[in-house]
């Protein structure tokens, strides 16, 4: 499978200082991201979204015990690091973002994991945008659960801004998460969230 790519807006909305400032200032029920040069809102997530999210923690805190998945940690994401995500859980060693601020260096982190929303934006942003951004960054693991497809993706291999190895399995599999990850993951439980 190819990944999909979309081009660089040849001229960012604003400057990441400017964006930084931006989602400092922002309501606190209002979470923003700044990927591919553009402001983009992250949608509140829904009951179903958040149970999938606390699955996947449970998972990894039970199979790598020394890690954390930490939902909505700021990463400086992209080629340069010009870009901002709040991915909806970022696995890392323990206190690995003690005194990183808001926004963290992508250092030292395994994965980062998307599950979709139900917003018309959700195909650009987590099937396309963020693999990329990702990728550029270096991050081994990038995880999406996909819950109009029923389908889990697992991006691995960055390299060039890209992941060279792209997995689907639908909800129910197991589910293999290369190292740096290291685990398996029963996804049974995932039918119970289908909707």
């Amino acid at each position: 499978m190819t990944p999909r790519t979309t081009p660089r807006p040849s001229r960012p909305q604003m400057s990441v200082e400017e964006f930084e400032e931006l989602a400092r200032r922002s309501p606190e029920m209002v979470r923003l991201e700044f990927i591919l040069g553009k402001v983009q809102v992250k949608p509140v997530p829904d009951g179903v979204h958040g149970a999938i999210v606390m699955w996947l923690l449970e998972q990894c805190m039970q199979r790598l015990p020394d890690h954390r998945l930490y939902p909505e940690q700021g990463l400086k994401v992209e080629k340069y690091r010009r870009g901002r995500a709040r991915p909806d859980g970022t696995l890392a060693p323990i206190d690995h973002f003690v005194l990183q601020g808001e926004w963290a260096a992508p250092d030292g982190v395994l994965m980062t994991v998307e599950v979709t929303s139900r917003d018309p934006d959700t195909d650009m942003r987590d099937r396309v945008e963020k693999p990329d951004g990702y990728a550029a960054a270096g991050i081994p693991v990038y995880l999406l659960v996909d819950r109009e497809t029923h389908a889990v993706t697992v991006h691995a291999e960055p390299e060039g801004g890209s992941y060279r190895s792209i997995t689907t399995r639908s909800f129910g599999a197991v589910v293999e998460l290369p190292d740096p990850v290291g685990i398996t993951l029963e996804t049974q439980k995932l039918k119970d969230y289908a909707d």
